[in-house]
């Protein structure tokens, strides 16, 4: 094990390296300039697409709603990468980490549309008659390109089991104990009872119960988090100037420094967990999107924009600067992750800030073996077929119960390094198909603004 996990280190040191956090968001620059910076020209009209279209039919083909795509899509983004990655890029790097993950969501609010956009176009049915779209499709039928489909695919297929599942089992095991004395076997059980109830149901299942658990657990956590920085409201200005300030200047220089703080750890951990957290350009959430019922595919790549805003402009956002104002990171340099955000809620809130916290992580965690299990299915019926199915399902569910049982430490910390190298290996064969395809979605929305224009789309 400790030899395979050196290597997955070497690995992880190569797809997570300054080359590709380079690509990833220069990647996110230049569409955003040949596409004319959408996550400005469509920042209203993403609010008015999305809530103001909740609960209505749409026009086109699909299996579920334009919403429910997005809560499947949001309950895969808004997971531990919230709560504990975020945590974890302000421990490592300080301060500045939190500027650069909101550069990194900034531009990756295109990256994102893109993606999304490019699945929705080249989407196909299965021989089931449900629709099936993603990285993979784009790769073989726009690009041309079935080997780098079929990385994708394989990567997707196995990056799912620990992203998307024991991780996130893990977490929600470890709210669970923390904020209510629940143990761990308790919650594996749970946890892979419940997911086994919704997963056999298939993508309307996944979809109904999300777009319910979605919007609740996010506004139960926002409310949480505003109560935690609100108390602290005249530090808000400092904790802010601080991100963007020692973006660029050495945060050694800062009271209460940490030892291992510099701007290029800041940088670089602020990149790797901001798009840890919001998924732009790992391909996913594409897969889930192009099943979604719409008229044109840059109208839902809108929703796109919307999934990494809200991920991380707001979510995130929340969580770095209610740590930042209760001071924790400074006056508790021993803690990272979940239990770094967990004593900052505690600090300011006492008992209920924990369970707040909890109960948000556990929701957050659960939703997102939720959606990532569509991903990975989608990943293992591009390479085996339908057939595969039945076998994922139950392969999916024992996951569940492993993660939850294997405890802190040195597993999940394997675990999340295995994680992160597979994404990584997700992400090359998607920006190559971004890059490729950048053409065809200047063209995709050149045509939904003359659309627009005309009111043959509104």
């Amino acid at each position: 094990m400790e030899a395979f996990m050196a290597i997955n280190s070497y690995v992880n040191g190569i797809v997570w390296g300054p080359p590709m956090l380079a690509l990833l968001v220069g990647t996110g620059i230049y569409l955003s300039v040949i596409l004319g910076f959408p996550q400005i020209r469509y920042f209203g009209f993403m609010f008015k697409e999305v809530l103001g279209k909740i609960g209505k039919k749409a026009e086109g083909e699909g299996t579920i709603s334009a919403f429910g795509a997005l809560s499947v899509a949001l309950a895969s983004t808004i997971g531990s990468g919230n709560i504990a990655g975020a945590a974890t890029a302000l421990h490592l790097g300080g301060p500045g980490a939190l500027f650069w993950m909101w550069i990194t969501a900034i531009f990756g609010m295109t990256t994102k549309m893109t993606e999304v956009s490019l699945a929705v176009k080249f989407r196909e049915k299965d021989a089931a008659g449900n629709w099936r779209g993603g990285t993979m499709y784009v790769l073989e039928k726009a690009v041309g390109q079935k080997w780098l489909a079929w990385l994708f695919a394989f990567f997707t297929t196995f990056a799912a089991f620990g992203i998307g599942n024991a991780i996130q089992a893990n977490s929600t095991a470890q709210a669970l104990e923390l904020g209510f004395r629940v143990p761990s076997y308790v919650s594996g059980i749970v946890i892979a009872v419940l997911v086994a109830l919704v997963i056999i149901g298939g993508l309307k299942r996944i979809s109904d119960v999300t777009t319910y658990l979605v919007p609740f657990m996010a506004i139960f956590y926002v409310l949480g988090g505003l109560a935690v920085i609100v108390i602290h409201a005249n530090l808000i200005p400092q904790a802010i100037s601080n991100a963007v300030y020692y973006a660029f200047n050495d945060p050694m220089a800062m009271p209460g420094a940490v030892a291992g703080w510099s701007i290029k750890v800041a940088l670089t951990k602020g990149v790797a967990r901001g798009v840890f957290s919001n998924e732009a350009g790992l391909g996913s959430a594409p897969m889930v999107h192009a099943t979604a019922v719409t008229d044109h595919p840059a109208r839902q790549g809108v929703y796109g924009l919307f999934e990494v805003f809200m991920d991380t402009i707001v979510i995130c956002s929340i969580t770095c600067i209610g740590i930042l104002t209760a001071g924790t990171l400074t006056a508790r340099p021993d803690l990272t992750g979940a239990q770094l955000t967990l004593t900052a809620f505690q600090t300011v809130l006492g008992t209920p800030g924990v369970m707040i916290m909890s109960a948000g992580l556990a929701m957050f965690a659960f939703s997102t073996i939720l959606g990532w299990y569509w991903y990975g299915e989608t990943g293992a019926v591009y390479i085996f077929g339908l057939k595969i199915t039945p076998i994922y399902k139950v392969l999916w569910i024992a996951v569940c119960v492993i993660g939850a049982w294997g405890g802190g430490g040195k597993f999940l910390t394997n675990i999340w390094d295995l994680s992160d190298t597979m994404n990584g290996l997700m992400a090359a064969p998607n920006l190559i198909g971004l890059l490729w395809l950048s053409n065809e979605m200047r063209k995709i929305v050149k045509d939904f603004d003359a659309k627009r224009k005309s009111g043959a789309i509104k």
